[in-house]
C-alpha cells in the first residue's frame, strides 16, 4: 500500500473527492447511460479501491478553512436533489438508469452532503448553521441539526444518546430507534433550551424543521407529481439511513465509564476512526470522528486521528455494507469493542 503525504492539507483534494460524484450526477441526469455508471461506480468500487491501494495521508500542511467549499457542496446538494427527482420521474431516462440514479443520489447524499451538513451545523456563523440546516430539512432530517449537537454530543457513549449503538444490536434494530429517539430527545432539548432563556413555545426550531419538509415535499410534487413526491421522499430516506449507518459504525459498542453518576469525559477510545484517505476526502474528514467529538468546533480540515483512537479494520464506507450483514458485523466488531471495553 502507498502512503500520500502533504495531501490532505490542500482544498484540492477535497474538491476532487465531493464534487466529483456530483458532477456525474448531474451529467447522467440528463445524458443518462455511462455517466451514472461512473457515478454508482465511484460512489462504491473507485473509493475502495483506491483507499485499498493507498492506505493513508499524512496530516500535515492542513488548511485553515474549507468554509467555500462547505458553501459549494450545499448548494450543489439543493440543485442535484430537483435534477434527480424530474429526471427520475420522467420518461427519458430507461428503468435501468433510474435505479442507478437513484443510488448514485442516495449515496452522494448520504455520504458527502451529510458530511458537509454536518460540518456547516457546527460553525458558529449563523448564516453557514441555517445553511447546513436547510440541507438537512431538504434530506427530510431537520431535527438533526438540534439532536446531533443537543444530544449526540453530549450524551455520546452512554445510554442516553439514541445515537450510540450497543454493542450486540443490528443495524436493523438500531436504525428506528435512534431515528425516533433523536427527534423526540432533540426536540425535549429544545423545549428546554427555549424554556431556560425564556422564549416563547413557538420559537422552537422543530416548527421549521417540519414545517420546511413538508414544503420541500411539497414542491417535489409540484415539479412532478405525486410520483416525484414519492421519489423524493425515497431518496431522503435513502440518505438518512446512511446518516444513522455513519453513526451506527462510528459509535458501535464504545461506552464511556460513570463514576458516581456522571460520564467520564469524552475520549478518543469513544469512537471509531478510519485513516483511508479517498473516502475520509469525500466525507470531509468525518472518519476522524473520535477529534471531532474532543473539538466539535474544529474545521475539518484540521482533524487528526488521536493515538489512542479505536481503528475500523476497513474504510467506513466498506465497514457500513458489513453491517447490512449482521452475523458478519458482529464476527467482526464484537472482538475489537470487546478489547476496548476496559480501555
Amino acid at each position: 500500500m502507498l502512503t500520500i503525504r502533504n495531501m490532505t492539507g490542500t482544498l484540492r483534494l477535497f474538491s476532487i473527492a465531493t464534487l466529483t460524484p456530483a458532477l456525474l450526477i448531474g451529467i447522467g441526469a440528463f445524458a443518462g447511460g455511462i455517466w451514472i455508471g461512473l457515478a454508482a461506480l465511484y460512489m462504491t468500487v473507485f473509493v475502495s479501491a483506491l483507499d485499498r491501494i493507498i492506505a493513508r495521508i499524512s496530516p500535515h500542511d492542513e488548511f485553515p478553512s474549507g468554509r467555500p467549499l462547505n458553501v459549494i457542496l450545499a448548494l450543489v446538494h439543493l440543485a442535484l436533489m430537483p435534477i434527480a427527482v424530474i429526471a427520475i420521474a420522467g420518461d427519458t431516462l430507461s428503468l435501468i438508469e433510474k435505479i442507478g440514479l437513484f443510488f448514485a443520489t442516495g449515496l452522494f447524499m448520504g455520504q458527502v452532503s451529510n458530511a458537509n451538513a454536518h460540518e456547516l451545523i457546527h460553525r458558529s456563523a449563523r448564516s453557514l448553521h441555517r445553511l447546513g440546516m436547510w440541507v438537512y430539512i431538504s434530506m427530510l432530517f431537520g431535527h438533526h441539526t438540534s439532536a446531533h449537537v443537543l444530544v449526540h454530543h453530549i450524551h455520546v457513549a452512554t445510554p442516553h444518546d439514541p445515537n450510540t449503538s450497543r454493542r450486540g444490536e443490528s443495524f436493523y434494530r438500531y436504525a428506528p430507534r435512534a431515528w425516533w429517539g433523536s427527534f423526540w430527545q432533540g426536540y425535549l432539548a429544545e423545549a428546554t433550551r427555549l424554556a431556560k432563556i425564556n422564549r416563547a413555545a413557538w420559537r422552537n426550531p422543530y416548527l421549521i424543521y417540519v414545517g420546511g419538509a413538508v414544503v420541500f415535499i411539497a414542491l417535489a410534487a409540484w415539479v412532478a407529481g405525486l410520483k416525484g413526491a414519492l421519489i423524493y421522499v425515497l431518496l431522503a430516506g435513502h440518505a438518512q439511513m446512511q446518516l444513522l449507518m455513519s453513526d451506527y459504525v462510528q459509535h458501535y459498542g464504545l461506552t464511556r465509564k460513570f463514576n458516581n453518576g456522571k460520564p467520564e469525559p469524552v475520549a478518543g477510545r469513544h469512537s471509531w476512526n478510519s485513516p483511508h484517505w479517498l473516502s475520509s476526502a469525500m466525507m470531509l474528514n468525518a472518519t476522524r470522528h473520535s477529534d471531532h467529538h474532543a473539538h466539535p468546533g474544529r474545521p475539518y480540515p484540521a482533524l487528526t486521528i488521536p493515538k489512542d483512537a479505536p481503528m475500523l479494520p476497513k474504510p467506513l464506507p466498506v465497514m457500513a455494507s458489513i453491517a447490512l450483514l449482521p452475523p458478519l458485523w458482529r464476527r467482526i466488531m464484537d472482538p475489537l469493542a470487546e478489547r476496548w471495553k476496559d480501555a
